[in-house]
């Protein structure tokens, strides 16, 4: 035999099957062992030489699962050898490793990939779907957290340039990033923050923005002699729904007042504005449309908007459900995001594909392995 043994890992809910010594841990051992009698794992043939190539394929999985194989080989010395690589099952439940794109693994694989950082907005902590998603479709994607969770501050009082700078150049430096530029997407705080790193960071060459604001709001910015005074919020402006929900979309200042607005003039690259038209957190068409206009005035056409009617605030990949309104950090009540249920889903279905659409434009062609 090729192999002593071969394994199949499979997730399940929030749960992860790990090995350990020659078996498997489960909370459930008894569904464990249902999850077992379900997939079916095929090697052909199945005594081969070392140089001859192998057909592995699993059934028996749930559509869309992801999965890992690892092989294993003692030699004659005692040594041993292993291997594994990600995968996702297609629709009917099926990994052939012939076919299925492999999603990462101990082997090299191509690249380098263009690299993008993501960043999500005042919910703080890491956020890591979104970099999944565009992880699988080819990017190298670093999910950057910058308060509130592990050793970062527990809140955001100003914003420090250089720490996204260091990422940057972190990231360029990876061996399977490929540079010289990068891309970065934020929603919210964080894409007002891309906005920063789009104006301010040479290195960053395609900005996407979904429903940021184009000024500066409640923490003033800081990069190296630069430093820019922030908005502040006017909570005298909150409103309070009848179901008890916070309307903040009034409390920022006036838009149109260009003091601590981002001068998105100096931004080298392009810039792609995804805006919600029910966005009930923030007048986020306008701020693109100014920042556009301001833009142009200076000679600049590398900025994009896509303006979705009846779109809230939190546009995210296709799938997920509409978030009309939560909690927040430091917020007494939940907090209201907007958006109509259908129209909603609509964006979020045609930008993400125009967001990968993008970043292929101008970091270049993406592209996954098949090992």
């Amino acid at each position: 035999m090729r192999f002593r043994s071969m394994k199949l890992l499979w997730h399940c809910s929030r749960y992860y099957l790990v090995p350990k010594a020659s078996h498997m841990i489960w909370t459930s051992k008894r569904y464990c062992q249902r999850l077992a009698n379900m997939v079916h794992l095929s090697v052909t043939p199945k005594t081969s030489l070392a140089d001859s190539p192998l057909w592995i394929c699993a059934s028996g999985l749930a559509p869309s699962q992801p999965v890992t194989l690892f092989a294993s080989l003692t030699d004659e010395k005692g040594v041993k050898f292993e291997a594994r690589a990600f995968y996702r099952a297609n629709s009917a439940g099926e990994v052939d490793v012939k076919q299925a794109p492999a999603l990462g693994g101990h082997y090299q694989g191509p690249g380098p990939f263009p690299g993008v950082i993501d960043l999500f907005g005042g919910v703080g902590g890491l956020i890591e779907f979104r970099a999944g998603l565009l992880a699988s479709k080819g990017f190298a994607v670093l999910a950057l957290a910058y308060f509130g969770y592990d050793d970062l501050p527990q809140s955001i009082t100003e914003l420090d340039l250089e720490y996204f700078a260091e990422a940057s150049t972190m990231l360029l430096e990876h061996p399977k990033v490929r540079g010289p530029g990068l891309g970065v997407i934020g929603v919210s705080k964080g894409g007002e923050i891309a906005l920063a790193m789009a104006t301010f960071l040479e290195q960053i060459v395609a900005t996407v923005c979904i429903n940021g604001p184009t000024r500066l709001h409640g923490t003033p910015l800081r990069f190296h002699d630069v430093y820019m005074p922030a908005a502040p919020y006017c909570p005298e402006k909150f409103l309070v729904t009848e179901m008890g929900i916070l309307s903040n979309t009034y409390g920022a200042q006036d838009p149109e007042d260009e003091s601590c607005v981002i001068p998105l003039e100096k931004a080298q690259g392009h810039i792609l504005f995804v805006v919600g038209e029910a966005d009930a957190s923030l007048n986020s068409k306008l701020h693109a449309e100014l920042a556009i206009a301001r833009a142009r005035k200076y000679g600049k056409n590398n900025c994009i908007l896509l303006s979705y009617p009846g779109a809230g605030h939190l546009i995210e990949s296709p799938g997920s459900p509409l978030c009309f309104s939560s909690f927040m950090r430091n917020c007494f009540r939940p907090v209201q995001w907007g958006g109509k249920l259908e129209l909603h889903a609509k964006a979020q279905e045609h930008s993400w594909k125009e967001i990968q659409k993008f970043f292929e434009l101008h970091l270049g062609q993406s592209g996954s392995s098949n090992l």
